[in-house]
């Protein structure tokens, strides 16, 4: 046997642990359920997701060596590089600034609620719930000073053929 392994790219290692991440979380889920029964698992994970939302845009902040984002512009600019990095190609979004304070973020493919229509569970929207949660939980901790408003008017988990998200933040940076 030798002393080295298999060579992977950067790029094999990045999209190998995206999907090992989202494999992770399905399967925590599904086990969850096992346990608990669908709706307090759904409940559960939202919680989970959305702890977990802050964890990662604390970590962001960190490795960009910032405290917090300079206002939403910059918010929504570490939002995509985080979804980027983590999902990849999984997911497929339009960001718009509609103006200083506020946003729309459609989503056109994502790989978590696709996940979800795999599960065959009697809902679908499960990956929806969470996401609802996490968005906020992502913005809050992005901008800690701002008050945060996300209005969630369609999701691919009602039937929608989108998702779409409408961010109002007041108070930026203690304005």
């Amino acid at each position: 046997m030798t002393d080295t392994g298999y060579v992977l790219s950067d790029a094999q290692q990045a999209q190998m642990l995206r999907k090992l991440m989202l494999f992770w979380d399905g399967q925590w889920f599904l086990k969850t359920v096992e346990a608990f029964g669908l709706e307090p698992a759904i409940d559960l994970n939202a919680r989970v997701r959305a702890s977990f939302g802050r964890i990662e845009m604390r970590t962001l902040l960190k490795v960009l060596r910032k405290r917090q984002a300079d206002d939403l512009a910059d918010a929504l600019r570490l939002l995509m590089t985080y979804t980027q990095a983590f999902m990849g190609d999984g997911l497929s979004a339009t960001v718009a600034l509609t103006g200083a304070d506020c946003a729309e973020i459609t989503i056109w493919h994502c790989a978590a609620y696709e996940g979800a229509k795999r599960a065959n569970l009697p809902r679908a929207d499960q990956a929806c719930v969470a996401c609802e949660t996490v968005w906020n939980a992502w913005l809050e901790t992005l901008l800690p000073d701002a008050g945060v408003d996300v209005q969630y008017s369609l999701r691919q988990g009602k039937g929608d053929p989108r998702c779409l998200f409408m961010i109002q933040i007041q108070n930026q940076g203690g304005k």
